[in-house]
């Protein structure tokens, strides 16, 4: 067993960001933790995050993996659109074309676009407001999802969405209520491209409209007393350079919104974990006759005993990529994503900062060690 595998003092955790196409990142991360032996106690995701957990939390361990690569073998199938030609300016061509593709003809086993006729635009309400069909991701999710499986609970799985006439962001949990392929896609469902899903008589879309990001509701909501250990695999990078045109502009702008304040999260947890621990530290050295007085059951109340250790992956946008990046299903995008994942893991993995880590100072360690003495791709 590894340092990093499965342990009984400590929970591995795995969040997954919204990001369309670029969920293969996620999906590669993935085959190389499984490689690892490090599996997940705890997968919370939204949107493409949302639907690479249950492939993993509703697969046998040994069809993990196989099952991530079929879902992005099929969403890439008809989108391979190789001009013959390398360079930056040929690939952004080959990736506009992609997309574009997508958009007009759908993605297999995914989406499919809505036919406006005049008895669909008169008696199908989510045909006036969303542009594609997501019943070919409800089949695709029902194929290779085993749903007794994912249910049971041996893995716990949150899925993030936004109820619609509310705006109420909501958590769809297997501890909680029993899913199934409609709790995925709603996490997933994002306007105008996709209708809501109708779930006991609420309607959701992507919970990317709110957060893109699950880490706050983990570290707000758990409740286990063994430490934890997050992999945080984000599809948007925070921080990137200024952009040269309009187009990057738009890629710039999207990874700025969908980031969801990542790293404001874990900063803001870590000051709260170092006050944690100093609350519990001047409770030791009260005079006991202090144990039942207020303010001193006030400060026990929020005191914790586990560290937390957090991994930052994060997906780097290439050089070539495009506005619609997040909506290129090309196999050469795919595959190209799917590596980085994997490469940055085990570039992370066998980081001497990663492998000679100690406890957690103050109870919070986080690591950043993808592109740490290396360039990004």
């Amino acid at each position: 067993m590894s340092p990093s595998a499965s342990s009984p003092d400590r929970d591995l955790i795995f969040l997954f960001q919204g990001g369309g196409a670029l969920g293969a990142y996620q999906a590669g991360a993935y085959e190389a933790l499984h490689q690892q032996g490090i599996e997940p106690d705890w997968l919370a995701g939204i949107s493409i995050g949302a639907v690479n957990a249950a492939l993993i939390a509703g697969s046998p361990r040994e069809r993990r993996v196989a099952n991530l690569k079929t879902f992005w073998d099929t969403v890439s199938s008809n989108l391979d659109f190789c001009l013959g030609q390398t360079g930056t300016a040929f690939r952004r061509l080959s990736n506009e074309l992609a997309a574009m593709a997508g958009a007009i003809g759908g993605i297999p086993g995914f989406f499919s676009p809505r036919l406006y006729t005049p008895q669909q635009l008169l008696y199908n309400p989510d045909a006036r407001i969303s542009f594609y069909d997501t019943e070919p991701l409800l089949k695709t999710l029902e194929k290779l999802v085993d749903f007794d499986l994912l249910n049971q609970g041996g893995t716990r799985i949150s899925l993030g969405a936004v109820e619609v006439t509310s705006g109420n962001f909501a958590y769809f949990d297997n501890r909680h209520q029993t899913l199934d392929a409609r709790h995925i896609a709603a996490s997933g469902a994002l306007p105008p491209g996709f209708a809501p899903i109708e779930i006991d008589g609420r309607s959701y879309w992507d919970g990317g409209l709110v957060s893109n990001t699950p880490l706050q509701h983990v570290l707000s909501t758990y409740s286990g007393h063994r430490d934890m250990e997050i992999f945080q695999i984000d599809l948007f990078s925070a921080r990137g350079a200024m952009p040269k045109d309009i187009f990057e502009a738009e890629s710039r702008v999207k990874e700025i919104r969908y980031s969801s304040r990542t790293r404001l999260n874990t900063d803001d947890f870590a000051r709260k974990q170092i006050f944690r621990r100093a609350a519990k530290r001047l409770l030791e050295k009260l005079p006991p006759e202090f144990a039942d007085d207020e303010d001193a059951k006030l400060l026990k109340s929020v005191g914790i005993e586990y560290d937390v250790t957090i991994v930052h992956l994060i997906h780097r946008r290439a050089a070539y990529a495009t506005h619609a990046m997040d909506a290129e299903f090309s196999r050469a995008s795919v595959t190209e994503h799917w590596k980085a994942g994997y490469d940055d893991v085990m570039h992370t993995l066998n980081h001497p900062k990663w492998k000679n880590r100690g406890r957690p100072k103050n109870g919070i360690q986080t690591f950043d060690l993808a592109h740490d003495g290396r360039a990004a791709s």
